[in-house]
């Protein structure tokens, strides 16, 4: 049946969510839960070809949710999309069980691959808001990908990955770099390039000085 998860799928927001109070709230009040409920339903439909119907529940639910879940996609079980404005996942897309998306994510293709052209994410997955996953590829279990990262290649199990493109900062546990995710104390891309821009300025701004000082000293001779 396309509905026999969604008790789990309520329950898990319960679990994660810290401004959920009760069952009613989340279940007639969260877009996510609307939905991935309304997913189950078309996804049923769509692996019974009956596509166009399937579609036509997915655009409904896009333009009253701000979610796009291509019918086709496969989503496992107490799947949490929190706020979810945005969020656009990709027809061959499969999602785990246990995994958390947040706003602005997209699974995504990159418009190169045919047949398999979204990404798979394992089991009790992470991603943080506005990140992007593009490609036929896989986020491997217990992964977590950082708010604003653009993830473009295979990522392994129990790995932390920030940045532009992305890069993978903690393995199992243990630190690659000095980053770490929590969705605020991230590296911020623009700003590392903002700061390096900053030491370029000022050590052309120095070369100027000492030139007009030697300019300037070579007058006075």
């Amino acid at each position: 049946m396309p509905f026999k998860y969604l008790r789990e799928d309520v329950r898990a927001v319960l679990d994660r969510d810290p401004a959920a109070r009760n069952f009613i709230e989340v279940l007639l009040l969260y877009p996510g839960i609307t939905a991935v409920m309304w997913h189950r339903a078309s996804h049923f439909l769509y692996k019974h070809n009956i596509k166009f119907l399937a579609r036509w529940i997915s655009q409904t639910v896009r333009f009253t949710t701000g979610i796009e879940i291509h019918p086709g996609a496969q989503i496992g079980r107490r799947f949490f999309i929190d706020h979810g404005m945005g969020v656009v996942i990709g027809e061959t897309a499969v999602v785990g069980d246990d995994c958390t998306i947040y706003q602005g994510v997209t699974l995504g293709g990159t418009g190169k691959e045919t047949g398999k052209r979204h990404p798979t994410l394992g089991n009790n997955v992470m991603v943080g808001s506005g990140a992007k996953i593009l490609g036929p590829f896989t986020v491997g279990d217990n992964s977590k990908i950082a708010a604003g990262a653009v993830v473009l290649s295979e990522v392994p199990p129990d790995s932390t990955c920030v940045g532009v493109p992305a890069r993978i900062v903690k393995r199992e546990g243990v630190k690659i770099s000095q980053s770490d995710l929590d969705q605020v104390k991230i590296p911020d891309p623009v700003s590392l390039q903002l700061c390096t821009l900053s030491v370029h300025i000022a050590n052309l701004e120095k070369k100027i000085k000492e030139m007009e000082q030697q300019s300037n000293a070579s007058k006075n001779e």
